[in-house]
């Protein structure tokens, strides 16, 4: 195996809840009397795209809503949120990384989030995590369309001159399996605590915690 490609900034630290709570606190700002509560939101991340999910909501409702602005919102105040929420890399994250890259083994950072949380993350992580630990780091501002499309990792592994086979994937929702399924990747499924009771059967393997060696051998 040539690269391990993690697909997206929850496959690294848990920040499900985070999201969660700043969708909540966007929707006061703008007025709305929404409330996503957590049994709610599990059945949201069946699908990806937050502002899709914001519009859906607009549409049950029958209400005229911004959801590009209002997912702004939610994206800002979920950036703020991090210095402070005492996060930390997820179960064994860290000791792949490092023994990828002992045997030689390129990570990549495969989201269809922004840069900016991108940033936000990798800056709550340091020092244990930084940007620097990856040879591509792919976000909406090198490829804006969304998972579950596999666009974002044939980026990768175009930018990589990686074949599929040479790679696994790592993803902790529906959207992101399919999209690396669609890319031709082996994909391990990592789900975080808003995930866990989705149905993975489309991955390779289930895990709840990384481990290099598996990997290697998925």
């Amino acid at each position: 195996m040539s690269a391990i490609l993690f697909g997206s900034i929850s496959t690294l630290a848990d920040t499900s809840e985070l999201q969660r709570d700043a969708f909540n606190r966007a929707f006061e700002k703008h007025g709305l009397d929404w409330h996503w509560d957590r049994d709610t939101y599990l059945g949201m991340l069946e699908s990806s795209g937050g502002a899709d999910r914001i519009a859906t909501q607009a549409e049950r409702t029958g209400e005229d809503v911004d959801a590009a602005a209002v997912h702004a919102t939610k994206s800002e105040l979920f950036r703020q949120s991090l210095p402070g929420a005492g996060i930390g890399p997820r179960p064994g994250v860290l000791e792949t990384i490092r023994a990828a890259k002992t045997d030689g083994v390129r990570l990549a950072l495969v989201t269809t989030t922004s840069r900016d949380n991108v940033d936000a993350l990798l800056t709550a992580l340091a020092p244990d995590l930084d940007r620097d630990d990856f040879a591509l780091v792919v976000d909406t501002s090198v490829v804006d369309t969304p998972k579950p499309d596999p666009a974002a990792y044939r980026y990768a592994l175009d930018a990589l001159g990686e074949s599929p086979d040479a790679c696994v994937a790592v993803e902790d929702n529906l959207g992101g399996v399919a999209a690396a399924v669609g890319a031709a990747l082996r994909v391990v499924a990592f789900p975080n605590a808003n995930t866990a009771g989705h149905d993975f059967a489309a991955a390779t393997e289930r895990v709840d915690r990384l481990d290099h060696g598996a990997l290697l051998r998925t």
